[in-house]
């Protein structure tokens, strides 16, 4: 039986490409999550700009950089979700980084339900006390998936 995937972090980024939020699940990490969100984009819109376009969310493997794996998932209203795990001997199975993208878009768009939230904030505005339990949501599927606790 493959190990329980444990994720690095999760980046949620807005159609107009910037970042709502990045989770990281690691300490002293968070400069390098940002970075690997941020060329995460460029493969996103390399694929979802190309001469044969998918109806699927799911976009893979993204790509494996030192010791990271990114996957990547965009949702109908393009809004794009990256997952950063461990790069290791271990098999990943599609079925579970799916399952994990769907309950991430699930909490999100359980948050951004909220009509008391305004969608296109700043990072800033997903600090605030609005978006805490949608952090906190990300954080329970993050331990849900991962069998872990989250350090962050």
């Amino acid at each position: 039986m493959a190990p329980p995937l444990r994720p690095n972090a999760v980046a949620f980024i807005s159609p107009q490409n910037h970042p709502i939020l990045i989770r990281t699940f690691e300490k002293g990490d968070e400069l390098k999550y940002h970075y690997v969100a941020h060329t995460s984009l460029d493969v996103i819109e390399e694929r979802t700009n190309g001469p044969t376009k998918s109806n699927d969310c799911y976009l893979g493997l993204l790509y494996a950089m030192d010791d990271i794996a990114a996957y990547g998932y965009i949702t109908p209203l393009k809004m794009k979700i990256v997952l950063a795990l461990p790069l290791t001997d271990s098999v990943v199975r599609d079925a579970e980084v799916i399952m994990t993208f769907k309950a991430l878009h699930l909490a999100y768009y359980h948050a951004s339900s909220n009509p008391f939230i305004r969608l296109h904030d700043t990072p800033v505005g997903v600090g605030s006390a609005k978006w805490k339990r949608f952090r906190r949501k990300v954080d329970e599927i993050s331990r849900a998936v991962g069998g872990g606790s989250v350090s962050s």
